[in-house]
């Protein structure tokens, strides 16, 4: 869970994008004025909304109107001049609690895109929750004239039942983002500590627009990244795509070394076991493929098919992590799901009018069923195993594509051999031997 991977995809961007805002905002060197700061601020969020729109991502959407309504709310309570005992004060605690629990209900919505039955239940708890700080507004508006005597504070003191949502949807999205590791869960996560903080300043007009404009910010970015994850990372296996090893391929420098991996018999786990098992067994091989040594970086090209790019290294000291590799996989237990249950035939129905002995049959019967399904053994596993081929390129003037072709050359020349196997793209043994017996006659 705490891998480079997954903390690189938690940190960046909306991480570091509030570290830097943080910087800026308490170092002083945010010399923007305040109308200004607003301006970005409903840049971020209509830009945002327009982009989940465009995207068809209704999580994000629905994320950024309910920064907006709070917003919305905490100007009508009066913000840090709400007394602690107004009306304002309970509409400004209310905002505190509902934005973080709505949060938490986006995290764990399914991304159904914008259809009536996804998101209308949750349009509705929404519509709920605004009559109800509208009310609470109302009687703010009301009693204004005495909380205007309450003076703004820098640092606004939240509720302890308001502080302690917080925290546990902070730590609810924390867990869910590093399960998950996709941007609108991270961008949820660091959007909701962004309000948080422009609540705690919100005395301080220009902190706190600074920050609200932070929370929206990042809400927006996280369509982006999600877009570049679509375009660059494979979705089954979560490894770098085809376009990303294309681009990884013009940039390389001699020397480097590219490996060729195929799984042998997929075709046969396909019509076997069917598509569902072949896509575990893909995600066993580029969860492999993915911790492979020696500074090699894993894609996956299509289908069953693999490449590893090693730069900076030839191939003499890429080979053995390539048979670390191969070895692994071969090592690794792969189950195939049970048969699902409810397809063992069920004993006689007892609705039937059936007598006392005939029942007594029937649970013993069913008794003896459910025994024979807690002794059934599960499958036995299944052999997955890869052929490697690799090539390197040592000159300036090597061309990628033709030591690619090198190294698919190696991977057929491996299946030839009967597969399970890792062969280079050098010069055969065998001639290398008739080479040097020449020599000795």
């Amino acid at each position: 869970m705490w891998s480079k991977t997954t903390l690189k995809s938690l940190t960046i961007p909306g991480g570091i994008l509030l570290l830097g805002v943080a910087v800026l905002v308490h170092s002083g060197w945010l010399t923007l004025a305040l109308p200004a700061i607003g301006f970005l601020y409903y840049c971020a969020l209509v830009g945002g909304m327009l982009l989940a729109w465009r995207f068809h991502s209704s999580r994000i959407f629905l994320a950024l109107l309910v920064l907006f309504l709070a917003e919305q709310a905490i100007a009508l309570s009066g913000g840090a001049h709400a007394a602690p005992t107004s009306a304002g004060w309970s509409t400004l605690a209310a905002t505190a609690v509902l934005v973080p629990v709505n949060f938490v209900l986006i995290a764990m919505m399914q991304e159904h895109g914008f259809n009536v039955p996804g998101i209308a239940p949750f349009g509705l708890f929404l519509f709920l929750q605004t009559i109800v700080v509208v009310v609470l507004s109302q009687s703010s508006a009301a009693a204004q004239p005495l909380s205007r005597a309450h003076h703004a504070v820098t640092n606004m003191p939240l509720p302890g039942y308001a502080t302690a949502t917080f925290a546990i949807a902070v730590t609810v999205l924390l867990v869910r983002s590093l399960v998950t590791r996709r941007p609108s869960d991270s961008a949820l996560l660091w959007s909701l500590i962004s309000f948080f903080l422009s609540l705690r300043f919100l005395g301080v007009a220009r902190t706190s627009t600074a920050y609200s404009a932070t929370a929206a910010c990042v809400l927006a970015i996280s369509i982006i990244e999600t877009s570049y994850l679509l375009a660059y990372q494979d979705e089954l296996t979560t490894l770098p795509s085809r376009r990303a090893f294309n681009d990884a391929l013009q940039r390389l420098q001699a020397p480097y070394s590219i490996a060729a991996v195929d799984i042998d018999h997929f075709k046969r786990f396909n019509d076997t076991y069917g598509h569902d098992t072949g896509d575990e067994v893909l995600r066993l091989v580029a969860a492999k493929l993915a911790r492979v040594t020696g500074g090699g970086q894993a894609y996956r090209c299509g289908g069953e098919e693999f490449v590893i790019l090693f730069p900076g290294k030839n191939t003499a000291e890429v080979t053995g992590h390539l048979e670390r590799l191969r070895t692994t996989i071969e090592a690794a237990e792969f189950r195939q799901r049970s048969a699902d249950r409810r397809q063992v035939p069920r004993g006689p129905d007892r609705r039937g009018g059936m007598n006392a002995g005939a029942r007594t049959r029937s649970r013993a019967g069913k008794g003896h069923a459910i025994r024979r399904l807690a002794q059934e053994p599960s499958p036995a596993p299944l052999s997955v195993t890869v052929s490697i081929g690799v090539a390197s390129g040592l000159n300036e003037g090597s061309n990628p594509d033709v030591v690619l072709q090198s190294a698919d050359k190696a991977l057929y020349r491996a299946k030839a051999k009967g597969r399970n196997r890792l062969e280079t793209a050098s010069i055969p043994r065998r001639k290398d031997e008739r080479k040097k017996a020449a020599g000795i006659a």
